[in-house]
């Protein structure tokens, strides 16, 4: 089951860990058990959404991403700030303040990746016209979003946005026009996201849809959101920006299926929900869908775990900044779709699978159900699996016991009473 191939942004941290089961009964894909006291990751299961760093209470899980000194690897350095880093400050009503500061703090260019994605919604849009596209498009924005597409509704692949997310983009972008200015190689300059989840950071490290991302590092918003408050307050006026209201809106729930214009669409978000969704999408409960947008973070890219504000607080704040801003600012020269295309298609991961051999799998199957119409069906968690089906499988799968079962533990137990006691009465009494 384990996937050494895959990296993850999402780590454990075993010391912290108290064996709870908060992960384990949150993690959509089932990823995390608890055995011998203490939660492990499996990583072949595993999206990177971060769900399980936000409802751990003991700081356990962490997200990995890069040091403020990346940018000292590189001649030139480039800042990509994620659209939802300008909903984390109080009483902004200037996006340049920010984009003046990343520069204070070092960086030689800002390329907002509102303004990728911006052109990202004109390719959208004019893939959308293509006739022998499967509807609904379903968005490939959100990383964790693919990821779970791969590995639990390979039957919704076909309909997935075959479109570069904006983040990688705007990277490509970025280092082209800084190449042509500067006349330095792509390797001396590195291209910096400022991200809000550790989806991204993943996404960064195992490109979808191409070979390499021109994306050099991740940072966490909420790693730079202390540097920039004080830079900001030093910032006197300055004309950066080159994105509009449809960029930026990105950053929140909804804000992508609005700058793709399309009339019929469904826009969801948080784990939970967007896993309804796709399993009515893959039982074909909706009709008349043309565009399905999800993000893995409730509220959106602002609800990631590595922002600093309530994304809820952060999506009102978002929508108060964009009110001093253009419709849009940025449009695809032609009709030309090919640099923003991925290179390599998106493929099903069977991590789920009981076997590769169908007749196997079958038996498995089989095995799977008996033995849970032999557990109790509460779902309890003790057993450190996230339901009694969960359990079934893992001791299929060789990774478990039944007896894992407090339930079952405690019938055996009172079994092993009920002979004890039983031989008792059946033993001759000691003499006097």
């Amino acid at each position: 089951m384990e996937s050494h191939a895959y990296f993850h942004s999402v780590t454990l941290d075993q010391e912290k860990c108290r064996g709870c089961i908060n992960c384990v009964k949150r993690c959509p894909t089932e990823a995390i058990r608890v055995r011998g006291g203490k939660a492990e990751i499996i990583t072949a299961r595993c999206i990177d959404c971060g769900e399980c760093i936000r409802v751990c209470p003991h700081h356990a899980k962490k997200a990995i991403f890069d040091p403020m000194s990346i940018m000292e690897r590189f001649q030139y350095t480039i800042a990509l700030p994620a659209p939802a880093l300008y909903g984390q400050f109080n009483n902004l009503d200037d996006i340049n303040l920010i984009l003046a500061a990343l520069l204070k703090m070092g960086f030689n260019q800002v390329y907002e990746v509102a303004r990728a994605a911006e052109l990202v919604s004109d390719a959208t849009r004019k893939y959308m016209l293509r006739p022998d596209i499967v509807k609904p498009v379903i968005s490939s924005a959100c990383p964790a979003v693919l990821r779970l597409v791969r590995v639990r509704f390979p039957e919704l692949i076909p309909n997935i946005l075959p479109i570069h997310a904006p983040m990688e983009v705007a990277a490509r972008l970025a280092k082209r026009e800084a190449m042509a200015r500067t006349g330095l190689s792509e390797e001396q300059i590195g291209a910096i996201f400022i991200g809000p989840c550790p989806a991204k950071v993943t996404a960064a490290k195992m490109l979808i849809g191409g070979e390499k991302s021109a994306v050099d590092g991740v940072l966490a918003i909420q790693e730079v959101y202390p540097h920039l408050i004080g830079l900001m307050k030093k910032v006197t006026s300055a004309d950066l920006s080159q994105a509009g209201r449809m960029g930026i809106g990105w950053g929140s729930s909804g804000g992508e299926a609005a700058a793709v214009l399309q009339e019929k669409y469904l826009a969801a978000d948080g784990v939970e929900n967007i896993i309804s969704v796709l399993e009515n999408l893959e039982d074909e409960k909706f009709y008349g869908l043309d565009f399905v947008e999800l993000n893995a973070c409730s509220g959106g890219c602002v609800g990631g775990v590595l922002n600093v504000e309530n994304p809820y607080i952060a999506k009102v704040k978002l929508k108060h900044v964009r009110r001093y801003c253009p419709v849009s600012c940025n449009r695809l020269p032609n009709d030309d779709l090919s640099n923003y295309l991925w290179e390599k298609p998106l493929e099903y991961e069977p991590v789920l699978e009981l076997d590769p051999d169908f007749r196997v799998a079958m038996e498995k199957m089989k095995e799977m159900r008996r033995i849970q119409s032999h557990l109790y069906g509460l779902d309890c968690g003790s057993c450190g699996a996230p339901s009694c089906r969960a359990l079934a499988e893992d001791v299929v799968r060789g990774i478990a016991t039944e007896d894992a079962c407090i339930f079952k533990l405690r019938d055996q137990v009172e079994e092993l009473a009920k002979g004890l006691n039983l031989l008792a009465q059946h033993m001759p009494k000691a003499s006097e």
